[in-house]
């Protein structure tokens, strides 16, 4: 089916607020989880509803927390998420590292112990509309191992997120938002409840041989995710689980918490004002992009994009024609609506 976005937003806000956040946590995690299928990241959109639904009434997140400040000085913070959902507890932690880096040119926010974090660049989007540079490493430390290490076939890392943001003075930020992996387990979430297969490469069974089958990574025993470019996304996972986890102190990888997802998140934060004047950055940011995209095309009628682009151009797509929505997905939603007692007609 497909649905317009204020409707699902609504519907979506609606559904947590029955569930017992309060209006404005109800009304961030309806406008991120949206805003993910909006930018075409369905793995992170509304796919997620019953999950988290799922973890609210078992106690593994928790409504309507706030971020505790375990350490903190002029650049650095460390705060405990407190499992709060990762909509609401991301937001206030970006905040807070925008407002530190807004007085000191540079600041360093450890995050950890916080419920699901979403779609990774939402944190350096809200930083560059703030007009601040920003990178975030993210990790899980128990319940999403999914990702078997080079040279070996049992789960052992996280998916681990990588995201940056640059902001741009004349249009959208570059934002970089990819994972270590070479598919987001949401994506194989999709997948399962599409029926259909995944590219070549991503995946492998139980014995680690290659598999293009969703339900053989789910299945007993599980299989597990692949990392990107061979060595190369093993390596950058490792230095992203050590510094989203260990340094955090939200911890690594750890099969003895996998009861509980729970994500950890190191960001940076820069100010460029305090390393360029605003013009001079300015101009050669734009300078380059415009160097860049000015290569000679691969095939005719191509385009060259800046990271972040593609999402930009899907928003204003599923802005005009709506967001699609596979059966599977919706009867979940429709469930979770039905155990809340909402009527989805009514709104």
């Amino acid at each position: 089916m497909r649905i317009a976005h204020p409707k699902l937003k609504r519907l979506t806000t609606a559904i947590f607020a029955a569930a017992g956040c309060n209006a404005n946590e109800a009304d961030r995690i309806g406008h991120y989880l949206t805003e993910a299928n909006l930018v075409g990241h369905d793995s992170h959109g509304v796919i997620r509803i019953s999950y988290y639904i799922e973890w609210l009434r078992a106690g593994k997140v928790l409504a309507n927390q706030k971020i505790k400040i375990v350490f903190e000085n002029d650049a650095i913070a460390v705060v405990d998420g407190q499992y709060g959902f990762g909509q609401s507890i991301g937001e206030q932690a970006t905040s807070l590292g925008i407002e530190k880096v807004s007085r000191h040119g540079v600041a360093v926010v450890a995050l950890r112990n916080v419920g699901h974090l979403g779609r990774i660049g939402d944190w350096p989007m809200m930083a560059a509309r703030a007009g601040k540079l920003s990178l975030h490493f993210v990790n899980t430390s128990g319940a999403g191992i999914l990702v078997a290490p080079f040279g070996g076939i049992n789960r052992r890392l996280s998916a681990n997120p990588v995201a940056a943001g640059v902001p741009m003075k004349n249009g959208s930020p570059i934002i970089l938002d990819m994972s270590c992996c070479t598919i987001a387990e949401g994506k194989l979430k999709v997948a399962f409840n599409k029926g259909v297969n995944v590219p070549d490469g991503c995946i492998i069974d139980s014995k680690g041989q290659p598999t293009n089958d969703p339900k053989v990574f789910y299945g007993n025993p599980p299989g597990a995710i692949l990392g990107i470019a061979s060595h190369k996304g093993y390596a950058l996972g490792v230095i992203t689980e050590v510094l989203a986890g260990a340094l955090t102190g939200g911890g690594a990888s750890n099969p003895d918490n996998a009861n509980r997802l729970a994500n950890g998140m190191l960001s940076v934060y820069m100010d460029h004002k305090f390393f360029e004047e605003d013009p001079a950055f300015a101009a050669e940011v734009e300078r380059f992009v415009e160097w860049v995209k000015s290569s000679e095309k691969a095939q005719p009628g191509g385009e060259i994009l800046m990271p972040g682009e593609i999402e930009e151009q899907t928003k204003t797509q599923r802005l005009r024609d709506g967001i699609e929505l596979d059966d599977n997905t919706w009867k979940a939603i429709s469930d979770t609506c039905n155990s809340l007692g909402i009527a989805v007609e009514d709104v």
